[in-house]
């Protein structure tokens, strides 16, 4: 029987572009027949923050953390020329102009091909996240399980 290529991504980053990155690279290597995990940690789990504030009993820190970080995949800022919030809008702007898929679309296109988005459930304790506030159909485990993944993988990134 013929195995898959596997290919994993670690998603620390919270940025518009480097997040769009992450999922361009792997909704590619899913079209080439690769097994794809990416898996979410610290800064990189506001991509898959759901748009609406949910309401859920937390601490004063966890709440801290909450109101200061980007509420998903369409707040988040650029790592270079964010210019209070336009450099984000411009590259928006560039994207659809060119016909290229929005953050939501890639991410909505990698649930499709089934690339397994995993959000480390240690992050989301020491930020005070909780399931509810993430997008629905994405899975949940700790640094063991993506260093599963990895070990199997040709293809490791860190962005």
């Amino acid at each position: 029987m013929e195995t898959k290529e596997k290919s994993t991504i670690i998603l620390f980053s919270g940025e518009l572009d480097k997040a769009i990155a992450a999922f361009i690279i792997a909704n590619g290597a899913a079209a080439y027949d690769h097994e794809v995990t990416i898996f979410f940690t610290f800064w990189g789990l506001n991509a898959l923050r759901k748009d609406e504030k949910i309401r859920l009993k937390k601490g004063w820190l966890e709440n801290m953390f909450a109101k200061m970080m980007p509420r998903g995949a369409n707040k988040l800022g650029l790592s270079k020329m964010n210019f209070g919030g336009m450099g984000p809008k411009m590259i928006k702007h560039v994207m659809n102009k060119h016909n290229a898929l929005s953050l939501p679309q890639l991410i909505e296109l990698a649930q499709e091909q089934n690339i397994k988005l995993v959000a480390c459930t240690m992050t989301m304790d020491l930020l005070g996240l909780q399931k509810e506030e993430l997008i629905d159909g994405i899975e949940y485990a700790g640094v063991a399980a993506y260093l599963g993944d990895a070990a199997d993988a040709k293809v490791n990134l860190f962005i």
